[in-house]
């Protein structure tokens, strides 16, 4: 599958099959976020692979509400972690890059993860004290993101996108 079809193809998914995901797979997926660029680059970022089922549904406990029950029924999450003392300090002038540059990162690896025929969905809705609590992850790293990892068990239909004449400008703003 190429990049384009990948990014056409992405879903946020739910379900998954018990199927393992073979470590060369995880390995491909991980090297992609790996590679991502990141301000300066300075790489501020490490990620968690949890495949204990207690400790997944444990994660599960520390999103809003406990209802990302999807968290841990992959075969595995992964929790993806920014270092605010590590990163560039003046991104944009005003702000530390560490967020940025993670999502950045779990970009590559959904994408790659989409390519391999695996699904992931996207949770940023957490309790960032909890999760750091129950996997010992130290300051100065923050959560950024958690998404499962399996093969789907279903095929959710396209969601409609702006148009492009709908989000771009040239030259100066378009106003409304």
């Amino acid at each position: 599958m190429d990049l384009y079809e990948a990014m056409e193809r992405r879903r946020s998914i739910r379900r998954f099959t018990r199927q393992k995901v073979p470590q060369e797979v995880l390995e491909r997926v991980l090297n992609a976020a790996r590679i991502a660029p990141s301000a300066v680059n300075l790489q501020p970022w490490r990620f968690v692979v949890v495949r204990d089922r207690e400790t997944l549904k444990a994660l599960v406990g520390c999103t809003r509400g406990g209802k990302h029950e999807h968290l841990a029924m992959g075969d595995l999450a992964v929790v993806a972690c920014g270092n605010e003392s590590e990163c560039y300090q003046r991104q944009a002038g005003c702000m530390k890059s560490y967020a940025i540059d993670v999502a950045i990162a779990v970009e590559h690896l959904v994408l790659a993860a989409t390519a391999e025929g695996l699904g992931t969905c996207w949770i940023g809705a957490f309790d960032e004290t909890q999760v750091k609590t129950l996997l010992g992850i130290p300051d100065p790293w923050r959560v950024v993101a958690m998404t499962p990892l399996g093969y789907p068990a279903e095929d959710p239909p396209p969601r409609g996108r702006k148009s492009l004449l709908e989000i771009l400008a040239f030259e100066r703003w378009g106003g409304e």
